[in-house]
């Protein structure tokens, strides 16, 4: 009976959610600025295909973009165990805030001026027609990053 007792108070004790939820800008904050983060499979032995070929596209582009002051930074990730799980190449872009991800007419223009319509028609054909065969995008998310504020 003693054994049974214990094991009901500890069921209980488990079962019941915690009496203190954490709540924002008290116990935490969440940053301004937000990352578009996109994961990818790309196929067995096509890894380093792709990263040449994102090196003149999406690298290029966001390169442009930093420059220009449109984004904050740029990041490529892969895995080094590329056949583990639903993606094995992530490409993180991050901007200071939400709104630098809305359509914006003078961002659109100064981007196409330095970035050029040649750069424009060859990334174009690559996303269209090699990266097809090289990939799937298995996910895209906005991502902002936590921050945990000191216990009171």
């Amino acid at each position: 009976m003693k054994y049974a007792l214990v094991a009901l108070g500890l069921s209980v004790a488990l079962a019941t959610p915690a009496a203190a939820q954490l709540k924002p800008y008290q116990d935490y904050t969440v940053s301004d600025s937000v990352s578009n983060v996109t994961t990818i499979k790309v196929k067995e032995n096509m890894v380093e295909d792709y990263l040449q070929g994102i090196r003149g596209t999406w690298v290029a582009s966001n390169a442009v973009a930093k420059k220009l002051g449109q984004m904050k930074d740029y990041k490529v990730y892969v895995s080094d165990l590329p056949n583990s799980g639903d993606f094995n190449v992530i490409l993180v872009a991050t901007f200071d805030k939400t709104n630098d991800l809305a359509p914006n007419k003078a961002r659109y223009d100064a981007f196409m001026r330095a970035w050029g319509t040649a750069n424009e028609a060859a990334t174009r054909t690559t996303t269209t027609t090699v990266y097809p065969n090289l990939r799937e995008i298995t996910g895209e998310y906005l991502m902002r990053e936590v921050t945990f504020l000191p216990a009171r």
